[in-house]
């Protein structure tokens, strides 16, 4: 376009579409040409260190949408530190071990109708995972995750296999490791013990059955309760979810002080909780009954009951364990499969039998004829049935609740009791681990109550596992007594020197005479694997604590999704209690699960999945970025289509913001146009102070980790106070002024300077976008944004200048007020462009005194052609403007610059002629 008046047009080569697609990939091969992570670590090692620690995701699969917001996060924070001045060193890590991958591996030799030996087992797991870690890494750095990808973590490298073993040492030289025989979640097709956070608890409908048990010694329970009464059937009434633990029932308990009465119906005396009785009777639909007796629940010891099922004797405790909020009031013991029935048998010296099914979950051999290799989620039928012929099923009831399944396999399991490594957290560690985590910042907040609550619910820890590919239990058992050798922790040393040589097969190689001699035959081999919770939980020793760099230095943030709780956060913990004493982490942040814009879970019957490759494919890495960024990760995170485009339009005001700054910085030379500070324009000078107070909220935002903050302020920044502020009125001064008059030259200055600290603000973020910005800005600068740190040389206006920020926050106060007028005239037809306007204004003194400072200039801060202001004494001091007129102006249009005056001679006002063939308008103030 040609440019017959002479104007400084905005000129700038940096797009206006981003084209992200296909410019974040250049991109990339840039950064890894350059290995710009070591570039940035080497401009900051002698800075103080922060360490935020990768909690491994699994090695298998795709990265999906969850995997990509939580790498992005943290990638966010670690750039944000390093612009703090921060040396940033970010090592990823991949969870390597565990079911998994042994069935995926699995399936893939079924496939191929192939059987190998476990040795050969074990390494075609190695080179699945290696596999999927291979594809998982190309996905984060295809997001922009800056991290040491040439050396990330494995908890499959020999070396942290080694050390994971170490840990286990050290935990065990501590006591806390003991081997028992309790009820651990099981899965009957894992075939092996869960962790609590392989467990997912979900709705389920289950027939629960209210089952009579017969006292044995009548006669002394007639005595004990001073009561005569007929040769009735007397017994306790339990109440139970799981009918097929029946036949292992070890006893009932009873609360000492809840009452319960004794109630005959029909040819039966049931007891039951005095609380529950109506509410048992409505369901059996009795109506009458006869209470023959009301007793405390503590009167009842020492009497003796009959398992229905196999006439076997059962106890009765007498323990505060029981309430009256559901069932009878009356709990039904089956030691072998319940947490809470072992401990409580185990209190009262009631031990656990054999178990009565097998590890598939169908009953063994003998407990009952009807029941020999029933599977016992099948067996309800035949459960009733026995209890129906025996006369002791007395309700039959559907009941709705949450019953835990495996994450992997989506079937109920249940609690079998079997051989166990523990980690004991009775042991004094529970009440360690609670007082250190008061030590811990958490955000959320509540994050300390639900890891205080995790503590206090934690069971021992099972760390022992079924499988095939896992880091071994290096010890060896004595065949009678069961317990570690006398040496084990000096063989844990050697056997952790051979797997650093040799990885975990060394173990299962291992002939134990080599250690034994001639004991070798009094000792068995572990062959248990530790479970891959303990693996990524010890990774403050067996990762961190190995790094020179790191050796010293305490874990600043641990970061990942609200599951981690009964996860990596508490498996951490524990590890790090039980070793020594102390805390792993400093804070612990938390984040939301991704779900569809209604709030529903991803699934593929839903067909809501989002998957990040999608997005990157067609929007760019930058706003999916952008997306992470804007969201509030405490809660739930909301992601759509709809979401997303709206991302994408902040993006667009964001590049079009910058795009403004660019192209009005054409033929800019910082080291030559850089005007000083007392050589400013004043509103020049405003707007640095503005841009100084939003990068200290912006770095406050920053580092309280309030990410969704940090964007609402740049947005903020860009709309209001640059958009419909500050760009708006220095255009004039901008286009019209001589090229590099002082006035222009303090304009630029502070358009640079707005730049320079904004591609630092959307860094960490907009990080393509950022590096793309940083090579447009004029001067001569180092080759990576990456490398800088906030912008420095921002200044504030004087508090004692007359012409103070407080001054300029009254001045558009009252620009605003002006602007409702010029509206209100344009409704009115009055005028069309603001620069029409010819305003008369009656206002108060205070505003008064404010505006006369500015004089002739105050209309091109207002955007009108000519303004006059007038004060009257008797004026409201809380309103600015107490009266107006506005009309159209009756001068010519100049043609240049668009103003309304009456000295225009060939088509340009006297103003224009002074900036093209004078020497030039002069400006103090805007």
């Amino acid at each position: 376009m040609k440019n017959k008046f002479n104007l400084n047009l905005p000129k700038t080569k940096f797009p206006m579409k981003a084209c992200l697609t296909k410019n974040e990939l250049t991109i990339l091969k840039q950064w890894e040409k350059d290995n710009l992570y070591k570039k940035i670590l080497n401009t900051k090692k002698n800075k103080k260190k922060f360490i935020l620690h990768d909690g491994p995701p699994y090695a298998n699969g795709n990265i999906h949408i969850g995997h990509a917001f939580n790498k992005i996060l943290k990638d966010i924070i670690i750039k944000f530190k390093n612009m703090h001045g921060y040396y940033t060193s970010f090592i990823p890590g991949w969870d390597c071990h565990g079911l998994p991958i042994e069935q995926k591996v699995e399936e893939i030799l079924k496939k191929k109708n192939e059987k190998i030996s476990k040795k050969q087992f074990r390494i075609e797991c190695r080179k699945y995972a290696l596999e999927q870690i291979k594809k998982q890494k190309k996905d984060f750095i295809r997001l922009g995750i800056f991290a040491d990808w040439l050396n990330p973590y494995l908890t499959m490298n020999f070396k942290t296999e080694a050390n994971i073993i170490r840990t286990l040492g050290k935990i065990i030289e501590n006591n806390y490791i003991y081997k028992g025989k309790k009820p651990v979640h099981w899965c009957t097709k894992c075939l092996s013990s869960l962790a609590g956070a392989e467990v997912d608890y979900l709705k389920k409908k289950t027939l629960t059955c209210y089952v009579m048990f017969n006292i044995i010694n009548i006669d002394f329970f007639k005595k004990k309760i001073n009561i005569k009464i007929e040769n009735y059937n007397i017994s306790f009434l339990i109440w139970t979810t799981t009918p097929w633990t029946i036949p292992a029932n070890r006893a009932i308990v009873l609360n000492p002080e809840i009452y319960y009465q004794l109630i005959k119906i029909d040819k039966n005396i049931i007891i039951i909780a005095k609380n529950l009785v109506n509410i048992i009777m409505n369901k059996k639909k009795i109506i009458k009954w006869k209470v023959l007796l009301e007793i405390k629940g503590k009167f009842f010891k020492n009497i003796l009951i009959k398992n229905p099922i196999n006439n076997k004797i059962s106890s009765l405790i007498i323990d505060n364990y029981v309430s009256e909020k559901s069932g009878t009031g009356i709990v039904h013991m089956a030691p072998n499969h319940g947490l809470d029935d072992y401990n409580i048998c185990n209190k009262y010296k009631i031990t656990c039998l054999e178990n009565i099914i097998d590890k598939k979950g169908f009953f063994k051999n003998g407990i009952h004829p009807e029941l020999n290799k029933i599977n016992i989620f099948s067996s309800e039928k035949i459960i009733t049935k026995i209890l129906t012929e025996k006369n002791s099923l007395f309700l039959l009831d559907n009941y709705i609740h949450n019953y835990p399944y495996c994450w992997r396999h989506k079937i109920p399991i249940i609690y079998i009791s079997t051989p166990q490594w523990f980690i004991s957290i009775d042991q004094n560690l529970r009440k360690l681990a609670k007082k250190l985590i008061k030590k811990v910042k958490w955000i959320p907040n509540w994050g300390y109550e639900r890891m205080n609550l995790m503590l206090d619910k934690r069971p021992d820890w099972c760390i022992s596992r079924q499988r095939i590919w896992g880091i071994p239990i290096p010890l060896f058992i004595n065949k009678k007594t069961q317990k570690i050798h006398i040496n084990s922790l000096k063989f844990i040393e050697k056997i952790a020197c051979m797997i650093e040589k040799k990885g975990i097969q060394a173990w299962w190689d291992l002939d134990p005479k080599i250690f034994l001699g001639q004991d070798a035959i009094l000792y068995e081999k572990v062959v248990d694997v530790l479970d891959v919770w303990f693996d990524s939980g010890s990774t403050y020793y067996s990762i961190i604590k190995q790094i020179k760099e790191f050796k010293n230095n305490k874990i600043d943030i641990y970061l990942e999704g609200n599951d981690q709780y009964r996860g990596w956060f508490i498996s951490s913990l524990i590890i790090s209690t039980a070793i020594d004493n102390n805390i792993p982490y400093k804070t612990v942040i938390s984040h939301g699960f991704t779900v569809d814009n209604n709030g529903k879970k991803m699934s593929k019957s839903l067909g809501n999945i989002i998957k990040p490759q999608n997005i990157i494919n067609t929007l760019g890495s930058d706003i999916l970025r952008l997306w992470v960024a804007s969201t509030d990760y405490t809660n739930e995170i909301n992601i759509s289509s709809d979401i997303l485009q709206r991302i994408t339009e902040t993006y667009r005001r964001i590049r079009n913001t910058v795009r403004f700054l660019l192209s009005n910085l054409d033929q800019f030379i910082p080291e030559k146009d850089i005007i000083q500070k007392e050589n400013m324009l004043i509103l020049d000078k405003w707007i640095i102070h503005k841009t100084k107070i939003v990068q200290n909220k912006i770095i406050k935002y920053y580092n309280n980790y309030n990410i969704k903050n940090v964007i609402q302020e740049i947005m903020q920044f860009c709309s209001i106070d640059l958009g419909s502020i500050y760009f708006d009125i220095i255009k004039d001064r901008q286009y019209t002024f001589k090229k590099k008059s002082i006035e222009r030259l303090s304009c630029q200055t502070s358009l640079y300077m707005i730049l320079e600290s904004l591609v630092r603000w959307i860094a960490p973020i907009l990080s393509f976008t950022a590096h793309e910005i940083w090579n447009y800005i004029p001067g001569k600068r180092s080759k990576y944004v990456f490398t800088e740190e906030w912008y420095s040389k921002l200044f504030y206006l004087s508090s004692n200048n007359k012409m103070n920020y407080e001054y300029w926050n009254d001045i558009f106060i009252f620009k605003n007020e002006i602007n409702k007028i010029i509206e209100y005239a344009r409704n009115k037809k009055i005028i069309g462009s603001s620069l029409e306007a010819n305003i008369i204004v009656f206002v108060n003194k205070n505003i008064y005194k404010k505006l006369i400072i500015l004089g002739s200039e105050l209309r091109f801060l207002l955007l009108v052609s000519n303004i006059s202001f007038y004060y009257e004494e008797k004026t409201s001091i809380d309103k600015l403007i107490q009266n107006f007129k506005i009309r159209k102006s009756k001068y010519s249009k100049c043609k240049r610059c668009w103003y309304y005056s009456k000295n225009i001679i060939n088509n340009i006002c006297d103003r224009c002629e002074l900036n093209t063939i004078g020497n030039g308008e002069k400006r103090l103030f805007i």
